[in-house]
């Protein structure tokens, strides 16, 4: 990007047509370097443009901002030569302006919105695409992940960090990417400017009411991908199963987009017509537009099944053959910290680790692992600080209902006081057995497996760290589990 773009290239018009030669595009000032466009944004705490002096002294030689932030700089933009953006949605202007600054994406893209199921999804399609010899990625809570990788900070990544990535990705012969789109990426425009052929759906229920400020809030927010983000000449692939899913469906279709629909119901273009479950997976029969197939999902949790019907369709919405994506999903793996096995104890017991992180997770979580237990499901559980409240007893009292036994430990307790959080837990889960400590929680659901039993341990996932106050104590629920089971029976050293 040495030979930078002008303003006008990037989509935007500068107040007075004044133009600028710009070499690079910075949110934060400390970023900031001589040719940069300095985007001060609104936030939640402070405004960006609370750093436009900082930025100028330091090179900028433009500044996006909404008329809020030109008020709030005046005096410092009078006296510089830098061009003024004023936009009146600033976050899609610097969505846009990222997209054609860094140019190239991966040619065939997709991204799947939903409380529950993005990750899993997105590798799926991924993994799908891989297996039919297409240089693929996904990018979301686990990073960049495929034949080019990255970390992320962020589910999805604000539009720099994320145009950057596709960039870098498709200058290494990526030509497909599969994205999650979280609903405060969608909110705050990240995506805009992503080239979408096919956007999912796959559930709706409560989670990030502590950023939204309500449910319909939260909703109006995923609907985004399908009302604003994805063309009208795009494939829409919803989960009609969902209550949400019928509202979803009627937004892409007042688009004016193609829609495949999944799930059980009937009259879903790509049906699940039954699943048979064992220690090693399941078996589905579906139909696609009518006609019956019968493969085999090596993979635990019938949640798993509706999940794979939304990245199938995904992926048909694409191009590929439905017969070739039905062979494909037969190869899929367990995505890590979703479902995972963790560790088996040496009487047959199993240790599963869950991403489940909120009410409808952890029962669904728990309720998809029972076909696959012979013997009683544990079920470990905790809620993180600094977030949603109102979800906490309702992670307690889903499961309660749905396992054998309850532990209720910490995840996440950050600035909050673990034992407060507990509480709010056990509140929803009366008799539950309370251990503070995540890896004693952990050595305790594990030393009550009894042959056929199996404890799911939910929250993480393939998180590798316990976030207490404002340190990051290395935690992995995966790791803890092995050296539990190997404690408890022997296999140390």
């Amino acid at each position: 990007m040495d030979e930078g773009r002008s303003l006008s290239q990037l989509g935007l018009t500068a107040r007075g047509g004044r133009e600028a030669h710009v070499t690079g595009i910075s949110v934060d000032s400390r970023a900031v370097m001589p040719g940069h466009l300095f985007a001060a944004m609104p936030g939640t705490k402070v405004h960006g443009a609370t750093f436009i002096d900082t930025a100028l002294a330091q090179g900028a030689v433009a500044v996006l901002t909404d008329a809020e932030g030109a008020k709030m700089a005046e005096a410092a933009l009078a006296e510089s030569e830098a061009a003024l953006v004023i936009a009146a949605e600033p976050r899609q202007a610097l969505a846009f302006a990222s997209a054609l600054f860094f140019g190239a994406q991966p040619g065939t893209m997709v991204a799947v919105t939903g409380t529950n199921g993005k990750t899993s999804v997105a590798t799926f399609v991924r993994r799908i695409w891989q297996e039919l010899g297409f240089r693929a990625i996904n990018l979301g809570t686990t990073g960049v992940e495929g034949d080019w990788q990255a970390p992320l900070r962020h589910t999805t990544p604000e539009p720099i960090t994320l145009h950057k990535a596709l960039a870098e990705a498709a200058a290494a012969g990526v030509d497909h990417a599969a994205m999650e789109a979280s609903s405060h990426g969608l909110d705050q425009r990240r995506l805009d400017g992503v080239q979408l052929t096919a956007a999912g759906f796959t559930n709706f229920t409560q989670d990030h009411l502590d950023y939204h400020a309500d449910f319909e809030e939260y909703f109006t927010a995923k609907a985004g991908l399908f009302a604003r983000v994805l063309p009208e000449d795009g494939t829409a692939v919803v989960n009609i199963d969902d209550a949400r899913g019928i509202d979803m469906l009627a937004i892409a279709k007042a688009r004016g987009q193609e829609v495949i629909t999944v799930g059980e119901a009937e009259g879903a273009h790509l049906r699940l017509l039954g699943q048979r479950f064992d220690a090693t997976g399941q078996d589905l029969r579906l139909s696609w537009h009518g006609v019956v197939e019968q493969i085999r999902l090596p993979l635990i949790g019938g949640f798993q099944g509706q999940n794979a019907l939304v990245a199938a369709g995904l992926v048909i919405a694409c191009g590929a053959e439905a017969e070739e994506v039905f062979r494909a999903l037969e190869r899929l793996e367990t995505v890590h910290g979703r479902m995972q096995l963790a560790a088996a104890r040496d009487n047959g017991a199993a240790v599963y680790v869950d991403y489940a992180h909120t009410p409808a997770a952890v029962a669904t979580a728990i309720q998809a692992l029972r076909p696959h237990v012979m013997g009683r499901l544990i079920a470990i559980v905790g809620a993180g600080g600094d977030r949603d409240r109102a979800k906490r007893p309702l992670m307690g009292a889903a499961a309660l209902e749905h396992a054998d036994h309850v532990i209720v430990t910490d995840d996440n307790p950050r600035s909050e006081d673990p034992a407060a959080i507990r509480a709010q837990v056990l509140e929803g889960a009366p008799g539950a057995t309370e251990v503070g400590d995540r890896a004693e929680a952990i050595l305790r659901g594990v030393d009550m497996l009894d042959p056929g039993d199996a404890l799911l341990v939910c929250g993480k996932g393939h998180e590798t760290g316990q976030v207490v106050g404002d340190t990051i104590y290395p935690f992995d629920d995966v790791e803890q589990a092995s050296v539990a089971v190997a404690a408890l029976d022997g296999r140390g050293s």
